[in-house]
């Protein structure tokens, strides 16, 4: 994409696309959980700080795209949450090893490059004993919808600023924490091909130490 498309248009038309009742209500329900010192990778334009518990007084953000981070402004401005929020890039994040309880992430692995070497550094950053709450969407279970999302992922990279439709979360999670409860699910009022979604929780156990 070109640095304008990118920076300016794909964000305004990102936030538009991901403020609906629907999502709103599956962000909720995914930060309700969330304690301690948290750290939310892919922050975007900030949809998630109205939906964070009550409890939370303090964040950690990335993202990547500046272009992103500009419209977050204005929804950090006028939260009560205090947010540190830094523009890099997931795969290698400026972060101590354990600094974090709880790590967040909202439609945002499919979009990160190197997805294995990101979720390495989610479990480097996570506590002993810590987790990582996230809700995104990717491959389907129905083969026939498998197929249109194969074809048309070069696309909605192109399009979606690196947008994966097929990638198996749940599966690439597996991979790295030993202990991973997800809900699969298609989501209401959204295309089958980038409407099927994985909700879950991994968390940093002895049991993943040892792999």
């Amino acid at each position: 994409m070109t640095n304008l498309y990118a920076r300016w248009l794909f964000p305004r038309l990102m936030d538009l696309a991901m403020s609906g009742d629907e999502l709103s209500q599956y962000r909720r329900d995914v930060l309700a959980n969330v304690k301690g010192t948290i750290l939310e990778i892919g922050f975007g334009t900030g949809l998630n700080l109205q939906h964070y518990p009550a409890s939370v007084h303090a964040i950690t953000t990335v993202d990547v795209n500046p272009g992103m981070s500009t419209i977050a402004q204005r929804r950090i401005r006028a939260s009560a949450i205090a947010v540190n929020h830094q523009v890099v890039n997931g795969e290698s994040l400026p972060l101590p090893d354990q600094s974090f309880d709880s790590v967040v992430s909202t439609w945002t692995l499919c979009s990160i490059a190197n997805l294995d070497q990101a979720l390495q550094e989610i479990y480097r950053v996570l506590k002993p004993d810590g987790a990582f709450y996230f809700i995104e969407h990717g491959l389907s279970r129905d083969p026939n919808i498998q197929v249109w999302q194969h074809r048309l992922t070069p696309v909605q990279k192109l399009i979606a600023d690196g947008c994966h439709l097929d990638r198996d979360i749940q599966h690439l999670v597996e991979k790295q924490f030993g202990q991973v409860t997800v809900t699969q699910f298609p989501a209401k009022g959204l295309p089958a091909i980038a409407g099927y979604l994985y909700q879950g929780i991994a968390r940093k156990t002895d049991a993943a130490a040892e792999k």
